[in-house]
């Protein structure tokens, strides 16, 4: 098993040749590096689209969770953006002050804080309309690629999640 991991990570230790055996450490050959500089041109290839409706590219995330479904419990945002509730929480607060959303605690259950979208959140949503067909343009791809890149970008997390527990 160690030897097919060290073969497909490009490293066969067999042979005297070194470049090959430290190809797998090359800062070039990390697909992780490739991952995280995406994140971030993601971000800033967004920033353009969201700065004239006031949101950063977090608040974006969830407002597009609430535009799906208002008044989503804060854990649920959590879960389905993957962060705890110390990231969300002042993000959402921010979002608040802002106008943008309100908290309200849950009537059944006074633990569970829900984030409902107020007027101004909800009208935002006609204006964030064009960000997706602009983000689209901004990848180069057409439709189908983009759409086999996010399926296999969300099984690479999935099997990288698995790994991790």
């Amino acid at each position: 098993m160690r030897a097919a991991r060290l073969r497909y990570a490009g490293a066969d230790t067999r042979g005297p040749d070194m470049s090959k055996r430290d190809s797998a450490l090359r800062f070039d050959n990390q697909l992780c590096f490739s991952v995280y500089a995406t994140a971030h041109a993601f971000a800033r290839a967004y920033k353009p689209l969201l700065d004239p409706l006031g949101l950063t590219y977090p608040q974006w995330l969830v407002m597009l969770i609430l535009w799906e479904r208002d008044g989503v419990a804060l854990k649920d945002i959590c879960e389905k953006m993957e962060l705890d509730s110390g990231t969300l929480t002042p993000l959402v607060k921010r979002m608040e002050a802002n106008a943008l959303v309100r908290r309200q605690r849950d009537a059944q259950d006074e633990r569970v804080v829900r984030i409902f979208l107020t007027d101004k959140g909800r009208g935002l949503r006609v204006q964030a309309q064009s960000v997706p067909a602009a983000l689209g343009c901004a990848t180069g791809l057409a439709l189908p690629e983009v759409l086999r890149l996010r399926d296999e970008m969300n099984g690479l997390r999935a099997h990288l999640n698995a790994a991790a527990e």
